[in-house]
């Protein structure tokens, strides 16, 4: 079967190749592929100015930000509260940091982190809070900021799923110390690889661009132990592309959900996210949740039979980070410990989201839960 005949869960937000081809002509006249080019300065000044943010540091995946972000901060020992809610990246890179992830349990509301579960997981030894905005949906910032301030914890968001996603006008980036993008092939905007980091001050900016160029400050001075991260010319010019275009492509997902919910509202047994009055969402993905009591088919049983039909969604997150074994033996990870992220990992599927969905498409992913 060819993946033309299936529909699958995401498709690439691509630029237009003629014009693509244009920027890799000036690149190759140029002869500079890497190290903080033309297209990689553009790309971050219209990024910044796109996403309504002052300092932005674009890198060359969505993981290597989460682990420049706590090196930035200067987190070195201690532990990290995060969620079991969430591509095992975001733990991974306080493991990678030598930090301790503390789980705390998610709320169904957003499916981001419980508020009310953190201040009672806060030891002597907590030097950071990693929330995730799960889906896009954004978490309730204000009061985790809030305890973060009251315990002087660093809070760093990991929205790689948030690009663009304003509260009230304002963007949801803007919170906490540092936030995380992800610009991979199967988010909103993509630079087919990509990610980057949010900041506050020009100080801490500037602190990033080192870490990720290896710690050189200029030519001849390392002033930290940095990585690799920057983002080559081609993957920018790329971006600068994308972004012409990625509110349209925003509006088509728009459309999507709002067949989905119409369609789907009336189902006994599946819930879903409405939107929220005052937030800019992104559509970035469309998780259904399957009571199985009530829907007369368990969420496994749904997923299968979708696939049947060729229709591709994807139990998103399932397994929670913590039954992976790196993680499943900490005492944060028991199941006991985190009810409503286990009984939502077992409920999950998240349906074909993407800008290039026909209607057709949508009637065959609707016809498999209706019918």
């Amino acid at each position: 079967m060819s993946t033309q005949d299936k529909i699958l869960v995401t498709s690439p937000l691509l630029p237009d190749l003629q014009e693509f081809n244009q920027y890799l002509q000036q690149i190759w006249d140029s002869k500079w592929l890497t190290n903080n080019g033309s297209f990689h300065q553009q790309l971050e000044k219209a990024l910044a100015e796109y996403l309504g943010v002052e300092y932005i540091s674009v890198f060359t995946n969505g993981t290597l930000p989460l682990i420049t972000a706590l090196q930035a901060l200067g987190l070195t020992k201690g532990e990290v509260i995060t969620t079991p809610y969430s591509f095992v990246a975001t733990s991974h890179s306080i493991w990678w940091n030598q930090l301790t992830p503390v789980f705390v349990d998610i709320e169904e509301e957003t499916c981001g982190m419980d508020p009310a579960k953190i201040e009672a997981a806060i030891t002597p030894n907590m030097v950071a809070i990693m929330p995730v905005h799960c889906y896009g949906k954004p978490c309730k910032t204000r009061e985790i900021d809030a305890i973060a301030k009251k315990h002087g914890l660093k809070v760093i968001y990991d929205a790689a799923h948030a690009f663009g996603v304003k509260v009230n006008g304002e963007s949801i980036l803007n919170a906490g110390d540092i936030s995380t993008l992800s610009f991979h092939a199967t988010k909103v905007y993509n630079t087919i690889e990509g990610g980057a980091l949010i900041c506050h001050t020009k100080e801490m900016k500037e602190k990033i661009d080192h870490l990720k160029n290896f710690g050189f400050e200029d030519e001849v001075t390392v002033v930290a132990p940095g990585i690799n991260g920057k983002m080559d010319e081609v993957r920018a010019a790329y971006g600068l592309l994308n972004l012409k275009q990625v509110d349209a492509a925003i509006e088509a997902r728009h459309k999507v959900a709002d067949a989905y919910r119409a369609a789907l509202k009336d189902v006994k047994g599946i819930r879903f996210f409405d939107d929220k009055e005052g937030v800019r969402h992104n559509y970035s993905y469309f998780p259904i949740f399957v009571d199985a009591e009530q829907y007369g088919m368990t969420r496994d049983e749904l997923y299968e039979k979708m696939k049947a039909a060729n229709v591709y969604g994807r139990r998103y997150f399932y397994p929670l980070i913590t039954a992976f074994d790196p993680y499943k033996d900490y005492p944060s990870a028991s199941s006991e410990n985190l009810p409503v992220a286990t009984k939502i990992a077992d409920q999950v599927i998240c349906l074909p989201m993407h800008h290039a969905l026909s209607k057709e498409n949508i009637e065959s992913v609707i016809d498999c839960i209706r019918k």
